[in-house]
């Protein structure tokens, strides 16, 4: 299996200014600092908390929002170094699906000239090229052909979710950011559009990545899962292994919150005291040592290394070392 994309501190943050000057008094620090490596055609599901930078470092690394530091590695083709428009010719590897996909769509514009519009910017098709494909992604998704000449307004949320998906597919991408994709939709619905989404990186070998902060949909649809706490990856490592022995003592709290469907069965859930600290001052040391149950005196002043502790299994905690 080759590495398809490899992120090497890649840093975000959004400066904060004062005055009549904009003189920069501060910074955000949404994303600070995060390393990974994602395989081809395998998903990863990056898990947390709002506002934990998850939805940042997916923007990051398509350069939807420029990172402020770090190195994004696509196929070999480093991203930061690429010119605008080398970037936009680029695109047609990496796409990205939407969280509220009313949103996303634009309301004037029918299916037919939504999905038409990225082969149009991208390719030089002949029209009855772009007709033929537009009915193909339409059928690719589960949705009737002639439903193409409908406003996004006229379909249901779950059916708009999938007209995403099928522009997001429209130029045969090798990556996908889905950015908590089911979030806004039904339960039922949720289910329906996840094995939509299986079913098509099967079909077409898609590398996802996939953010959520439920927990359950992230363990469905992922072959590894990261965990974020304010802008920095705390545990990464294959599904099983994290929801069987969840190592991070913030990832132990998150998998103790999952609603388990036997009543009988007893789980003793993990509840973290006091709220998420600031990005913009965030604490000395390790982040978490302000709620940690566990937390030692070396944890407010030293920041733990990001270490690997088994095979493909990394962690970020002074336990560990």
């Amino acid at each position: 299996m080759s590495t398809l994309l490899q992120v090497t501190n890649l840093k975000k943050h959004f400066p904060v200014t004062k005055g009549f000057f904009q003189k920069q008094v501060g910074a955000v620090k949404s994303v600070d600092g995060i390393s990974f490596e994602m395989q081809e055609g395998k998903t990863l599901g990056i898990v947390g908390e709002s506002g934990c930078g998850k939805s940042t470092t997916g923007r990051a690394l398509l350069r939807i929002l420029e990172p402020t530091e770090g190195e994004v590695v696509f196929d070999g083709v480093n991203i930061g170094k690429l010119t605008k428009d080398e970037l936009r010719s680029f695109r047609t590897n990496m796409q990205m699906i939407f969280q509220d996909p009313y949103a996303s769509l634009n309301p004037r514009w029918t299916v037919q000239q939504v999905l038409e519009e990225p082969l149009l910017t991208h390719g030089k098709n002949s029209k009855e090229t772009i007709k033929q494909r537009v009915t193909e992604l339409m059928e690719l998704v589960g949705l009737s052909p002639q439903q193409a000449g409908r406003f996004p307004h006229e379909f249901s949320g779950g059916q708009r979710q999938r007209i995403g998906i099928a522009r997001a597919i429209a130029l045969n991408p090798k990556f996908i950011v889905c950015d908590e994709p089911v979030s806004a939709l039904d339960v039922s619905i949720q289910a329906q559009v996840l094995n939509l989404m299986k079913d098509l990186q099967q079909k077409f070998s898609l590398t996802y990545l996939f953010i959520s902060h439920d927990l359950s949909v992230v363990k469905f649809i992922s072959d590894r899962v990261g965990v974020m706490y304010l802008g920095k990856l705390v545990e990464l490592a294959p599904t099983d292994e994290v929801f069987a022995e969840p190592l991070h003592p913030y990832t132990k709290a998150l998998i103790s919150a999952v609603p388990v469907p036997d009543p009988e069965a007893k789980r003793e859930q993990i509840v973290l005291s006091g709220d998420v600290p600031s990005a913009l001052n965030p604490p000395k040391g390790c982040a978490f040592h302000t709620r940690c149950p566990v937390a030692m005196d070396v944890c407010k002043s030293v920041v733990p290394k990001w270490q690997e502790v088994s095979t493909g299994r990394q962690i970020a905690c002074h336990l560990y070392e």
